[in-house]
């Protein structure tokens, strides 16, 4: 029935002008879905990754880094709608600071990375068929921010999404572009290569990719760590981030005991009795934080030699196929993270960075301290936090989850949060103008819609 299944789907993603890299990657991952594959990676199979280099420990001259950063591309994961946060369009188009959105940021720290090393630095985004158009009319607005020769973006392919019973492609006549999703971050490698961009970088000179996800601005152009990466000769690096209490879902790096690889593991690959381990910010202390550099050159030279196929290890994700609908047909989606390609890459390496480098946009909580005081916009678009430590948020989900709940509750912009180290708001509160939280603050629930008045202390 499975083999039935399989043809069934690269049927479909034939008709629909799928890569052949793609389907052939798809057809991977659906024979070892069909060999009982989970993805999961026990405690016992592996040994916690406990030292790494740190770049503020290293050395890297100026001359290093600029000529690094000059043979370097920035690419931008941005195929995200942020539907968790109620949204229909690409996340980096939420405006973020001053009316300005995720993307116009990006662009403004590329510039000046551009202007102060004297290099090229070409931005491009992986964007999916659901952000292409939002995405490419944004960039319009931006004149001189592509490079000659080059796109602004390519687009990440798409996969059928199997029936659980049987492994076939799901069918849904309420909305037929539910039976489609991405195959995972992972599949970046192979449409690089499908879009012909990854050739197109090489002939022009460009040698090293910094990849991280277009919601986190700390992910800014860097020619320390691209001076650092050129000298290590490693041709895969990821970001690490030291772990904190706060940071218990974060995959993390460790070394394989089979063949001593450094693999990523993510939550999905954890068998649920040992989350223990993987929460434990002792046993492993570094968090993946998908700020990626890879080498353009050992990329193309190693899928040449796999025939198209890295072999990340799959993620097998249960869903149904209406996300919103638990009761209509449960599905199978065949995943790969991207940052799973540091056991692909033989002298893979990693490095920390400062917490600063990690600013991701999940959930409303995360947005409204984005937007607060306690972060600042320098000349060069990055966002430098003016206190050590930021303030921990904390919004009822029943009234604050999607941005439409979320900017009817703060129609005149985010309180004062310099001085906080905590705001927790629990039932439905809309904020006036110039509020400023001190210390712990707790709204709690009035039982019916209350108002913060303007200018309140809290």
């Amino acid at each position: 029935m499975s083999e039935h299944g399989l043809s069934l789907a690269q049927q479909k993603m034939r008709q629909a002008a799928v890569a052949e890299q793609a389907i052939d990657v798809f057809s991977h991952y659906y024979r070892a879905l069909e060999e009982g594959a989970t993805g999961l990676i026990p405690e016992e199979s592996i040994e916690p990754l406990t030292q790494i280099d740190s770049i503020d420990a290293v050395e890297v001259s100026e001359e290093q880094a600029r000529q690094a950063l000059s043979r370097t591309v920035m690419i931008k994961l941005n195929g995200g709608l942020g539907t968790s946060m109620g949204m229909d369009k690409a996340k980096s188009l939420l405006p973020v600071r001053d009316g300005k959105s995720f993307l116009d940021l990006l662009v403004e720290q590329v510039q000046a990375a551009r202007a102060r090393y004297g290099v090229t630095l070409p931005l491009i985004f992986m964007d999916s068929f659901r952000t292409r158009e939002d995405t490419l009319a944004a960039l319009a607005r931006h004149p001189g921010i592509e490079v000659e020769g080059l796109p602004l973006d390519f687009l990440q392919n798409r996969e059928p999404k199997l029936r659980a019973d049987d492994l076939t492609p799901v069918e849904w006549a309420a909305d037929p572009e539910l039976e489609w999703c991405p195959p995972g971050h992972g599949d970046i490698y192979t449409a690089l290569v499908a879009s012909g961009v990854l050739d197109a970088l090489l002939e022009r000179g460009y040698r090293y990719a910094m990849t991280s996800n277009s919601d986190n601005l700390g992910a800014a152009p860097s020619a320390r760590i691209a001076g650092w990466f050129a000298a290590s000769g490693a041709p895969y690096a990821p970001e690490m981030c030291r772990r904190t209490p706060a940071d218990v879902k974060g995959g993390h790096l460790a070394v394989r005991k089979s063949d001593g690889r450094i693999i990523l593991r993510d939550t999905a690959q954890t068998p649920p009795e040992q989350m223990h381990f993987f929460t434990d910010q002792f046993r492993h202390p570094f968090f993946h934080t998908n700020n990626l550099w890879f080498d353009l050159q050992v990329l193309r030279d190693t899928l040449v030699a796999r025939k198209g196929i890295l072999g990340l290890p799959l993620i097998r994700n249960s869903k149904t196929v209406d996300p919103a609908d638990p009761s209509s047909t449960p599905v199978i989606q065949l995943e790969t993270a991207m940052g799973a390609a540091v056991e692909a890459f033989e002298g893979a390496a990693a490095v920390e960075v400062p917490r600063s480098r990690f600013l991701p946009v999940k959930t409303t909580n995360d947005l409204l301290l984005l937007r607060s005081d306690v972060y600042e916009v320098d000349a060069d678009g990055l966002l430098q936090m003016v206190r050590e430590e930021a303030c921990t948020v904390s919004l009822d989900p029943r009234y604050y989850k999607t941005i439409k709940d979320f900017e009817a509750r703060f129609p005149a912009g985010a309180p004062s949060l310099r001085g906080a180290r905590s705001l927790t708001v629990e039932g439905d509160w809309t904020f006036g103008a110039g509020v400023v939280a001190t210390g712990d603050v707790k709204v709690a629930a009035d039982g019916a819609p209350g108002t913060i008045a303007d200018g309140a202390r809290l």
